[in-house]
């Protein structure tokens, strides 16, 4: 993801907290088209190294996607749409700082 450019990449253990997955994986892409970029590369990826066919939610819109690889789930997010939803908040672990919600004139939260 990192040569993709893809931000604020944040990795959260998930043994001991849910059976869903060994890990979660959350970034931000720029725009639609880069978190969809992002996200085809991650499935080509699985593909071709591992032979894996996961599944995917979102790719059409870009907005959010989902990559379930079934020991890793990925999502991919375009800034605004992880501030809303702020996933990591969700599982407990630490924002990036620039990323600390604000409210809804754009100011800092305090």
């Amino acid at each position: 993801m990192e040569d993709d450019k893809a931000v604020d990449i944040v990795t959260i253990e998930l043994e001991g907290k849910s059976s869903i997955a060994d890990y979660l994986v959350i970034a931000s892409g720029t725009s639609s088209r880069h978190v969809a970029t992002i996200a085809e590369h991650i499935l080509e990826k699985l593909k071709r190294d591992h032979g894996e066919t996961c599944r995917v939610e979102g790719l059409r819109q870009g907005d959010w996607v989902v990559v379930d690889a079934v020991d890793v789930i990925v999502h991919i997010f375009r800034p605004e749409v992880r501030e809303f939803y702020n996933l990591e908040k969700l599982w407990s672990v630490a924002i990036p700082e620039h990323m600390e919600p604000t409210h809804a004139f754009g100011l800092r939260a305090h």
